[in-house]
């Protein structure tokens, strides 16, 4: 049970972070003129070439230099730099058109209000979309939480499922109901948003 909201809490705020902050920073590529705004975008999609393998040590001595090894944010910063997540969205909300934003101001309406406002209700489909990807991949994530966390009590579900593998036998029966129990809020999530996940997935195929 501990491991069940042990994954509701991290799986949750991993999937709120990433919303956030990739919502933030489409909003700022796309509807707010600074310097070097193309080649920054460009350079942070590259990023995405990179295999996560390859960053997992970095990330582990900076979240270890941080004191934050056997903690939840260790698990749950990452999404903070989803370029994946950031690329979704930054094309969904160049569809959005400037006269938008234009009528806002008028309103007397600054950034932060019209990327709430205006912004997030236009790209809600994609953000369903990117909601569900991200819960599910957080969800299922194994190998950055065996990374991070060592105590039992913090343990996400997928490893207190992997810990019924023991050496000289396997509680098959316990085994399989966790296993079923891990699809469960995945089923639910997708069954009430199925809607908005198909509109984002037909947005993003035209804008493709």
């Amino acid at each position: 049970m501990k491991a069940i909201l042990n994954s509701f809490l991290i799986t949750c705020s991993y999937t709120v972070v990433t919303i956030l902050s990739a919502s933030m920073a489409a909003f700022a590529f796309t509807k707010i003129q600074f310097p070097y705004a193309n080649a920054i975008f460009k350079l942070y999609l590259a990023s995405m070439m990179i295999p996560t393998q390859v960053t997992m040590i970095p990330l582990f001595v900076v979240m270890n230099n941080l004191g934050l090894i056997n903690t939840y944010p260790s698990v749950i910063l990452p999404s903070l730099f989803r370029a994946f997540a950031v690329f979704m969205l930054v094309q969904q909300m160049r569809g959005i058109p400037n006269d938008y934003m234009d009528a806002a101001e008028l309103d007397g309406a600054g950034l932060f209000r019209i990327y709430r406002t205006v912004i997030l209700p236009l790209t809600k489909s994609a953000i369903a979309t990117l909601t569900i990807t991200t819960f599910m991949e957080s969800w299922n994530d194994y190998l950055w939480p065996l990374l991070m966390l060592t105590d039992k009590n913090k343990m996400t579900l997928t490893l207190a499922l992997n810990n019924l593998n023991g050496q000289y036998g396997t509680e098959y029966n316990i085994l399989m109901a966790g296993s079923l129990l891990s699809m469960i809020p995945i089923i639910i999530i997708y069954t009430l948003a199925q809607k908005y996940f198909k509109e984002g997935l037909m947005a993003g195929g035209v804008k493709g």
